[in-house]
């Protein structure tokens, strides 16, 4: 049984004292360098280019590459703003053994996309690009390293290739226009004043990308893409000597810049005093009031500054919770916020306050953020406060350490970056680990408090308040503001007292029930459970991850069975009680109790079904059916927590149709549902049928029956540890023996052309949605087959829209099938442009889907298909996550579940006729919906 937190603090530093720091960590000084982890080999090539090498298992036969630059958008000349990108762009479009789009070819005939597998990236101050390869077979690997170095020396920068792509970096900074960025380009150059990032963002200027002529991109790439700034970095499946050997034989080559350009590291001045911004938009949705503060970067390298981060932290994370406690009062002056600080430029540091509001409450709200933060700094936080952050932080590096071996490489790779480009240390996590365990028990409760004093203090600060124009009225004068933080010093304060509960997560334990019956299936490894309730338990220990189990438990009905009446209060029931708390604790003393474990279990309640859903380490399984059993039998309706919620709900529904994008996801959603009472969004108005007392019924109903649950476990356990806990917490759980369905609540697709064009927004940018729909059998095959159709008809549409006519930045084409309430396919083909060239893209874009039903996909078309599916599996097959979703939605349509483990058969069968008749039959051009978004006209 869980005890009360202070037990399970002190029991948990007990276990962690039990593994022994390691004699290098306890020898380090302070003073001393964090060293390098000994699995990783860090070398320089006699012209400067560094290299960072990792073996990794996870994911097998895989490997991350990345060219990491150390040259971004700060170092642009003032007539190449946005050429650092442009360049990031020019290394996809041809270099010297990759012409034209062949790097892209050469990925996708691995079974590699662009986005998960291929992509890059440019930020202030460096420019990364990144592979994702398989390592099977020695030649990709090779030929793979040839691209890192076309990238750093033999880009092409063809003029046709760079004529077109202008029109693709245009709409990509036309994706990012809206109020956020319209508040973003006010404020961001007050925060960085005075120094050249506040007008070097990476996305540039549109006027110099549109004219940019091809001597100033290659000014750029040779100026700063040469060895002594750049990086490669490899981590994965493979072996250390064979990479390193081809790394120092193809990189060594080439040539050190004759004259080099000085690399300035460009800083952020010191201002004294607070400056203060307030920016109204007329999309901008809610008030936000952000506080930030900037100080020069702090050296990364020492033990002393390792120790110093763990205690800013604590700090942070126990501040934030403060935050966190005051927006679940009623009446709160916020509705939520936080704090945090982190590394924003390589040279400059922010600490952050942020908090959103509620119309009117701007004053008041930033008068108790810098309350909070004066009391902490008068009063300082409690022992029973920081002993519960110093155990979440602690076993969170508990499972990193169990899990070294099956650490994923990505985040490895993106690790090492960050060493090159910002100094970050990498001691690997078992060092990491060792000086958590050397110093968090060594650190005060004084020594945290005193952060408080410098955490945000009157200079490099700004106040920066965005709110929706038509509340311009409402808001506060600079004056004002700097009254509200001055109203918050110094005055009556108490103490915080940190209210704590003394009650067990589960006071009484369940009577167990049993096993009624076992199978097995061996080809799988499933062990199927059913219970004396009539609870189905399915099975599936895995040795993916060491210290990871999930679940999901699934039962048909979900909100199709609530009457009209009850719709709103069915649809919002899960938040509503998940907001409440579990039993005789609120969502507040529930996340102190549970304070230190990795338990979760969350309810959801869908259209056709309800279910749970969760997850744990080993050592926390059975808090983790603790959570299970309470989420059945003991729904907590908190009216306080209820209040709370709604009036979150106003704030952030009030001015939501304001945004452009949401009155086209509605527009949408009104056209595919033809105005379906169960589609609409949730309103303002609507907010009035929520019900507490109604959501907890309908929840306790949804969830009075387990007897028609199946519950799928997949992760590191065995059997006889899950035993006895299923059967006593699933096996005791309520049993009425009902028959029950999903019902058909009468939503339907349209039968013919639907074509709506709605006006919002004032930036030059256009969305457009066609979607698809129809009857179709709903099995693994056509779903292949389907699947495939719309990731090869993407690629056609992207050559067409992207690469040729430079129209838009990217097409997505995404699927999706229902089973209830009847079985149907979805087919959506999205992508935003300029408003001008909106109705020629719309008909290019049908020319090609003609084109598609006609011809269908090219050999190698299907080729590359099969092999992504191919890919896809390898890496997917061992995830828990994905063999969890998997086995679930097997159980609950009752589908053949070795399907799971044979699915290379179905993509054996892919041949282009096939994708060419599913085209046919799934793109039925007299039966669509089109919905278009075009800026308001003024």
């Amino acid at each position: 049984m869980l005890l009360v937190t202070a037990i399970v603090t002190a029991v948990g530093f007990a276990a962690a004292q039990q593994t022994a720091i390691p004699p290098n960590v306890l020898a380090a000084a302070l003073d001393d360098t964090v060293p390098v982890d000994p699995l990783i080999t860090v070398g320089t090539l006699p012209n400067g280019l560094r290299y960072y090498i990792r073996e990794n298992r996870q994911p097998q036969a895989r490997a991350e590459l990345r060219l990491v630059v150390n040259a971004g958008s700060v170092l642009e000349d003032e007539d190449q703003r946005g050429l650092a990108h442009f360049v990031e762009h020019m290394a996809f479009n041809g270099s010297l053994n990759f012409p034209k789009n062949e790097i892209g070819g050469f990925m996708q005939s691995l079974g590699m996309r662009f986005g998960a597998h291929v992509n890059a990236n440019t930020s202030f101050d460096e420019t990364v690009y990144h592979l994702q390869i398989p390592t099977s077979n020695p030649a990709v690997i090779g030929r793979s390293l040839l691209i890192l170095e076309d990238w750093a020396r033999n880009v092409s920068f063809d003029p046709d290739e760079i004529e077109k792509e202008r029109g693709v970096i245009l709409e990509e900074w036309r994706l990012g226009l809206g109020a956020s960025e319209r508040v973003q380009t006010a404020q961001f150059p007050l925060m960085f004043k005075g120094s050249r990032y506040a007008e070097r963002l990476p996305i540039g200027r549109p006027e110099i990308i549109q004219n940019a002529t091809p001597v100033r991109l290659k000014q750029f790439y040779t100026d700063w893409y040469r060895p002594d700034l750049m990086a490669v970095v490899a981590v994965g499946d493979f072996d250390k000597s064979i990479i390193e050997a081809q790394i120092r034989s193809r990189f060594s080559a080439i040539p050190r810049a004759s004259v080099p350009k000085p690399r300035p590291a460009y800083t952020v001045p010191t201002e004294p005093g607070t400056v203060y911004s307030t920016i109204t938009d007329p999309e901008a949705t809610t008030t936000r009031i952000s506080v930030s503060s900037t100080m020069a970067a702090r050296p990364q390298s020492s033990i002393r500054s390792y120790r110093q981060h763990m205690v800013e932290r604590l700090f942070s994370a126990l501040l934030s919770d403060r935050l966190d406690e005051i927006a679940e009062a009623p009446n709160a002056p916020f509705l939520r916020a936080q704090t945090g600080r982190g590394l924003y430029v390589n040279t400059a540091e922010v600490t952050t306050l942020s908090a959103l509001v509620a119309t009117g409450n701007v004053e008041r709200s930033l008068t108790a953020l810098f309350t909070e933060v004066d009391r902490v700094a008068r009063f300082g936080f409690t022992a029973t406060e920081l002993s519960r952050q110093k155990l979440n932080l602690q076993r969170g590096l508990q499972r990193s350490v169990i899990e070294k071996d099956k650490s994923p490489s990505g985040p490895l790779a993106d690790e090492f970056v960050r060493a090159f480009t910002q100094a970050e240390p990498i001691p690997g996590i078992v060092y990491e680990y060792g000086l958590n365990q050397r110093f968090m028990p060594e650190i005060t409760l004084a020594e945290v408090n005193d952060v408080a004093k410098s955490w945000l203090p009157d200079r490099n600060r700004l106040v920066a308040i965005a709110a929706p124009e038509k509340d311009r009225p409402t808001l506060p004068t600079d004056a004002r503001l700097a009254a509200a933080i001055t109203a918050a010093i110094g005055g009556p304060l108490t103490a915080y007292v940190d209210k704590t509960s003394t009650q067990p997560l589960l006071a009484r334990l369940p009577s167990p029930g049993t096993i009624a019956t076992e199978s097995t299936n061996k080809a799988l490894g499933l062990t199927e459970w059913r219970l004396s309730n009539g609870v189905l338990v399915v099975l599936k220990p895995t040795t993916f991850k060491q210290d990871e189990i999930l679940f999901r438990a699934v039962s048909p009905g979900g909100t199709s069975l609530a009457s009209e009446a009850d719709f709103i209060a069915a649809e919002t029931a899960d938040a509503v009680i998940a907001q409440g708390g579990l039993g005789d604790l609120s969502r507040l003393d529930l996340e102190k109790v549970l304070a230190g474990t990795t338990a979760f279990v969350r309810a959801d309640i869908g259209e056709t079904e309800e279910g749970l859903g969760g997850g744990t380490a080993n050592k926390d399984l059975e808090a983790m059916f603790q959570l299970v059993y309470l989420r059945f039998t003991a729904p907590r309706a908190d009216p306080v927590a209820f209040r709370v919620l709604t009036d979150q709900l106003k704030v952030t529904l009030a001015n939501r149709s304001a945004t452009p994008d949401v009155v086209f996801d509605e527009a949408l959603d009104a056209a595919v549902s033809q105005n379906h009472p169960r589609a609409q969004p949730l309103t303002p108005e609507s907010l009035t049928r929520m019900n507490l007392d109604r959501s907890l019924a309908f929840y306790r109903d949804r969830f009075a029956d387990a007897s028609d649950f199946t519950f799928v476990f997949v992760g590191s356990f065995d059997l006889a540890t899950m035993k006895p806990l299923v059967e006593r917490y699933l096996a005791s759980l309520p049993a009425l023996r009902r028959t029950e369905a999903a019902k058909d609540v009468g939503m339907r697709f349209p039968t013919s052309v639907v074509q709506k064009q709605v006006q919002s927004g004032i930036a030059p940018r256009s969305r457009v949605s066609i979607v698809f729909n129809g009857t179709f059998e709903n099995d693994e095959m056509n779903r292949v087959i389907i699947r495939t159709m719309g990731d090869t008809l993407a690629g056609n549409l992207q050559r067409t829209l992207r690469e040729d006519l430079g129209g838009t930045y990217g097409v997505s084409v995404s699927t999706t099938f229902t089973k209830l309430p009847s079985e149907e396919y979805r087919l959506s083909i999205n992508f935003a442009c300029d408003p001008a060239r909106t109705e020629s893209l719309v008909r290019s874009a049908f020319q090609v889907i003609d084109q598609f039903k006609k011809t269908g996909p090219g050999a190698g078309q299907v080729a590359d298909g099969r092999a992504a599916l191919a890919r896809d599996l390898e890496t997917n097959g061992a995830r828990n996550d994905y063999l969890l979703n998997r086995l679930v939605f097997k159980y609950e349509y009752g589908e053949d579940v070795n399907d799971i483990v044979n699915m290379r058969s179905f993509y054996d069968r892919l041949t282009a006729p096939v994708i060419r008749d599913a085209a046919q039959a799934y793109l039925d051009t007299n039966r669509y919906v089109q919905v278009t978004l075009m800026p308001e006209t003024r």
